[in-house]
Order: C-alpha cells, then sequence, then structure tokens
C-alpha cells in the first residue's frame, strides 16, 4: 500500500513539473493581440520554455491561421475553431477577428522559431537557428541561446551560437556588456557583423562605446578588403568564361568564314532549350536518382540540335552570300526573328525553368564574405575544356586543316580536291554546335527563354572584333579581360556605368589597333 502511495506521489510531482510551462490561454491571447512590443515580449517568455502546444500555436500565429476574441484566441484548422490549450475543438464567434502580422511580428516569429530550433538532433538545423538568431538579435532571448549553448557539443555550432549571444548582447542597457559585445563580435570578419555593428553604431551614445564600435568596424573592413578584391577577380573571370563561350562559336562563323551571322544568339537560345527538353524527359522517363546526370546528356544534345541548325542555315541561306557581308547580316537578322518566333510557338513566351543539378547547387567559401558557387565554377572548367578541345579541332585534325586551309585559299585548296562546299558547312555547323554548348551552361546560371541570345551578341561580336578576328588566343585574352574589367568598373561606378566605360574603351582600342589584339588571318582579311 505504501508503495502504491509513493508511486502515485511520484506520478504528480512529474506531472506537475512537466506542465510547469504548459501553454496558458493568456500566454496565447497575449502572443496573438495587443500591440507588437507587448506580443513579441510575451513571445519571447514563452519560447524559454516552449513545450509542443507553444510550439505548435507559435506556428499557426506564422501561418494566420489564429483568431482572437476578447478573452482567448483560437486556432484555425479546416473552418473550425480548437482551443491551443487542450485541443478541443470550439465555437468561434462571430466578434472573432483574424491575427494580424506586421513585419516586424513576422520578424520575431522567424527569430522564435529559429530559437525553437536549437534543441533539434541535425547539426545542419542547429547552426541554421544560430544564424537566424544573430541576423534578427534580442535580448530577451539571451537565456534562451545561453541553454543552447551550454548543451552543445559541435564546435562549429558553439561559435555561431557565441555570435548570437554577442548580437543579443549588442543592444543590451548595460554598457560592460555593450562593449563585451563588441570585443566579440570584432573577431567575426563578416559583412553581417559589419552591418550589426554600423546599425549599432547609428543610435549608440556612449563615448567609449562608440568608439569600440569605430575600431571594430575598421578592422573589419581591413580584413574584408581582400576578400572583396578575390570576389571581383572570380566574378570577372566568370563573366568572361560566359563571353568566351558565347564567342568561341563566332570565332569561327565571324572570325575565320567571315560571316556576320546575327542569328547566333539564337543558336545560343536552342542549346538552352535543347537542355530544357533533356531536363523534361529525364524528369518524366528515368528514376528521380538519374536526374543530376541530365546535364552531362544534355551538352552532345545541345551540341547536335545547334549544330544541325547551323548546317541548314548554312547550305540554304549562306551560301549564297558568301563574301557579301551586308547580305549575311540582313538575312540572318531576319532568321533570327524566324527562330525566336518558332520557339514562342512551340514553348510559350515566357521563360522556362532549367534546374541546376544537386552537384551543382551551393558553393566553396574560401573567406567570410567570399564564397565560390558551383555551378560558376563548373562554367569555368567546361569553358575551359571547350576552347581545348575547339583548338586541338582546328590545329591538330584533318578537318580542322581543311577549315583553315578554305578560310586562308579557297582556290588552292580545291585545286587540291577539298570540297570546299563541305568544309564550309561542316565549319558554320561546328560554330553552331559551340555557341549551343554556350546555350546549355548559361542555362544553369540565367533565364532561358526566347530572348536569351540577345543579351549576349553583341558582347560576343565585342570580344571577337577585340581579340582579333580569327584568333582563338586573342578570343580568349579578350573575353576574360573584358570580363575582369567590367566587374571592377561595376563594383566602383554600378552595372551601367560599366557597361558604357567598356563600350568606350572597346571604341577607343579598336581606333588605336584595328586589328585587335593579334593580326587579322583569314578570309576576312583578303576580302
Amino acid at each position: 500500500m505504501l508503495r502504491w502511495m509513493l508511486r502515485a506521489v511520484l506520478a504528480a510531482l512529474v506531472g506537475v513539473m512537466a506542465n510547469a510551462h504548459a501553454l496558458t490561454g493568456e500566454q496565447a491571447l497575449a502572443i496573438a493581440s495587443g500591440d507588437s512590443a507587448a506580443r513579441v515580449e510575451a513571445l519571447n517568455k514563452a519560447v524559454l520554455d516552449a513545450d509542443e502546444k507553444t510550439i505548435a500555436f507559435i506556428q499557426a500565429v506564422a501561418d494566420d491561421a489564429v483568431k482572437v476574441t476578447a478573452d482567448k484566441a483560437i486556432v484555425m484548422r479546416d473552418d473550425k475553431g480548437f482551443d491551443p490549450v487542450s485541443g478541443a475543438e470550439v465555437p468561434v464567434p462571430e466578434s472573432a477577428e483574424d491575427v494580424v502580422n506586421n513585419n516586424y511580428m513576422r520578424s520575431a516569429l522567424d527569430a522564435a522559431q529559429a530559437a525553437l530550433r536549437l534543441t533539434s538532433p541535425d547539426e545542419q538545423v542547429r547552426a541554421e537557428a544560430a544564424d537566424a538568431l544573430f541576423k534578427d538579435p534580442d535580448e530577451s532571448r539571451l537565456a534562451l541561446v545561453e541553454k543552447a549553448l551550454a548543451a552543445e557539443k559541435s564546435d562549429a555550432v558553439k561559435a555561431r551560437l557565441e555570435m548570437a549571444r554577442a548580437a543579443s548582447l549588442i543592444s543590451s542597457q548595460d554598457k560592460g556588456r555593450r562593449l563585451q559585445a563588441v570585443r566579440l563580435l570584432s573577431e567575426s570578419k563578416s559583412p553581417g557583423t559589419k552591418l550589426l555593428l554600423n546599425e549599432r553604431l547609428s543610435s549608440e551614445d556612449d563615448a567609449e562605446v562608440k568608439a569600440a564600435l569605430k575600431s571594430a568596424i575598421v578592422g573589419i573592413d581591413a580584413s574584408l578588403v581582400w576578400g572583396e578584391r578575390l570576389a571581383a577577380v572570380f566574378s570577372g573571370v566568370s563573366l568572361g568564361s560566359v563571353l568566351l563561350l558565347a564567342a568561341l562559336g563566332l570565332a569561327i562563323t565571324y572570325g575565320l568564314m567571315g560571316v556576320i551571322n546575327m542569328a547566333h544568339g539564337e543558336l545560343m537560345m536552342i542549346g538552352a532549350y535543347a537542355t530544357y527538353v533533356v531536363q523534361g524527359l529525364f524528369r518524366s522517363y528515368l528514376p528521380e536518382s538519374w536526374f543530376g546526370f541530365y546535364l552531362v546528356a544534355a551538352i552532345p544534345v545541345a551540341f547536335c540540335a545547334s549544330a544541325l541548325v547551323g548546317a541548314i542555315l548554312e547550305r540554304g541561306v549562306i551560301r549564297f552570300l558568301y563574301g557579301r557581308p551586308l547580305e549575311t547580316l540582313l538575312a540572318t537578322w531576319g532568321i533570327s526573328l524566324v527562330l525566336q518566333q518558332l520557339v514562342r510557338t512551340f514553348f510559350g513566351a515566357q521563360n522556362v525553368g532549367v534546374e541546376n543539378p544537386g552537384w551543382m547547387s551551393g558553393g566553396v567559401q574560401l573567406m567570410n564574405n567570399l564564397t565560390l558557387p558551383w555551378n560558376r565554377i563548373c562554367i569555368i572548367v567546361f569553358a575551359a575544356l571547350v576552347l581545348l578541345a575547339m583548338g586541338w579541332l582546328i590545329g591538330r585534325t584533318r578537318l580542322g586543316l581543311f577549315v583553315r586551309g578554305v578560310t586562308q585559299n579557297r582556290p588552292i585548296a580545291s585545286c587540291m580536291g577539298v570540297n570546299t562546299a563541305r568544309i564550309d558547312t561542316y565549319a558554320f555547323a561546328l560554330g553552331s554546335g559551340i555557341a549551343g554548348l554556350a546555350g546549355c551552361a548559361l542555362s544553369q546560371i540565367g533565364n532561358v527563354g526566347p530572348d536569351l541570345g540577345q543579351s549576349y551578341i553583341v558582347d560576343s561580336f565585342m570580344v571577337v572584333v577585340m581579340g582579333g578576328v580569327g584568333q582563338l588566343a586573342g578570343t580568349v585574352y579578350a573575353a576574360l579581360g573584358l570580363g575582369i574589367l567590367n566587374k571592377f568598373i561595376e563594383g566602383w561606378a554600378g552595372a551601367v556605368l560599366a557597361k558604357i566605360a567598356v563600350l568606350v574603351f572597346l571604341i577607343v582600342f579598336i581606333q588605336k589597333r584595328p586589328q585587335g589584339i593579334f593580326a587579322v588571318k583569314g578570309r576576312s582579311a583578303e576580302a
């Protein structure tokens, strides 16, 4: 009998302890109604010792699924009302009003949900929660952060929690705490920390704390400057690789063959849409685990699709216009309009979505303010491989020898038995296929739509002309040079002025050196 009584008392004590911090109707009403400051204060108090009902109610408030009356909050599900404490269904009075969350309240709800995720068994989830609290600091959540910090085993998450704790202290009423927070935050050389310190500096009244804030910001600036410079260089190389891919095909069709192909951008567009079609086929007919390989299959498909269109274009129109560049310009411009309209007819006028494979998502973080995206890295590597393959094809193969022979001296090549008409078709198809590869790559970093090629046609001609018509090496130097120059000027003067400055630079350069970086060779030089 005594043992049974002891068990009953122990069970009652456990029940009392378990429900000591359970959600109450008053708490729920305070979180859901009143002015924003009072609601946030009630929310932060509830988060400190939240149970499952509290977590569910906070989620319901964030989802705009709560109504309030003068004396209670009601959770709405499937047009029915439920008591947030007991979970029982309750009638919803006509006087009940929807809970309205302004931006300030939504920010507090997001931070509260992040705080609740600090106890997740997943280390990545805890790290993301700590980052969220760092971005939206509040001293009232300090106890929760310190509790999570005491229980945390991962050093990486601990470091992020330390930053979240310091961010929470930066707005403390205690001067000593603010100085301590500044010292901790100054060790984190990140743009987010600099922004947080600048925000505090604008509202700080104490001279000593102000001086500490300014010193910390100067130190962070000094460490960030190299990251910004390296980021500008990488962005320039990335843009240069995109321009290189766009210009490589034109280096053949215009540089070697002397054809002003205004439909070059549309050949890139065809490559991008071929990638989109392959993606759809993988999604519809192959196992989901194979989806990451769709881009590998799309590369030859994009090349062949654009090469086929290029071959048809050369045999049907271009071969009658060799030696008449103005007429090729007008004819290919008209063809570009036709190709755009065909794409609008088959795929619609809106952009289509092409996803990055899983292995191209994310990036490599080298510094706090320098992250290299995998999709950009892959495009740089892809451009280098295409360049090497094209250089080998033109310089080391029988087809490349015939192409160079025909473009340099057509009559002699014909006298030696070379089928010049066939070589013209092969060369134009090759240049068009490379444009398709460019479109395949561009589908991974931008929108795919009927106007995709129009964004790159002018830049492609600029690269080829500056590098020296018919010179692959010049195309490489021009693409990378213009890309890096554009990004450095963009960081200083903005995107529009950077475009204007690059164009002015190119005009002056061509005036001083009309042959480009390297001397002109090929049919266009002899015309």
